[in-house]
């Protein structure tokens, strides 16, 4: 069985606090005259963007202004918001470029099972109690399970965030405990300079 992750665009490293703030949605352009706005969603919780949600548009200064959702409905690859107040294209064209943010207190709540890549990155990975790394990235796509990239040494290793393997997580102390199967992290090993040239004069 394969575990959970959930996207979110917010800074890619550890040590997030509760004052710091997660990108759900960026405005790509004005649409309408009614001040409607078109966003690119960023985050992958279906149907985030909800009415009467407050969010905060972070500006290119880092300034940041409240806004609460008056309306919102699917138009092609965007979502139109119709935010409280911005009621025309010259209200609504100075949140052109904005992201669109909530606070790290107010993310989605997962399901059971699931986590934030940003709760995964700075953690450390324990097999059978033995410390492999600490994860530097999540990759998807390789295959059924993400891969979480760790650290270990001078090295790089992916291994797949799968339940299976998984024995315990604790996000609050940035601790990642599994049960991996034999061998998995020698295969996953980078060859060190001797075995490139062992194979190097194999071939």
């Amino acid at each position: 069985m394969v575990s959970r992750i959930r996207v979110d665009p917010c800074k890619s490293a550890a040590g997030l606090n509760l004052n710091d703030f997660v990108t759900l949605a960026r405005v790509v352009k004005t649409q309408g005259r009614r001040g409607e706005a078109a966003v690119e969603v960023l985050s992958d919780v279906p149907d985030r963007l909800q009415t009467g949600m407050r969010l905060f548009a972070l500006a290119e200064d880092d300034t940041r202004r409240e806004l609460k959702i008056e309306d919102a409905w699917p138009h092609k690859e965007f979502v139109v918001l119709k935010f409280f107040g911005v009621d025309s294209i010259s209200d609504a064209e100075p949140l052109v470029g904005c992201e669109l943010q909530v606070p790290l207190s107010e993310r989605a709540q997962l399901e059971p099972g699931a986590a934030y890549v940003s709760e995964l990155i700075g953690c450390v990975v324990f097999d059978r109690g033995r410390e492999v790394g600490t994860v530097s990235d999540v990759r998807f796509g390789a295959g059924e399970a993400p891969l979480l990239v760790v650290g270990s040494g001078k090295s790089e290793l992916e291994i797949p965030y799968a339940q299976e393997f998984l024995t315990s997580t604790d996000f609050e102390h940035r601790r990642i405990e599994m049960n991996l199967p034999e061998g998995l992290l020698d295969v996953n090993a980078p060859l060190s300079s001797e075995e490139k040239q062992e194979q190097r004069q194999r071939h």
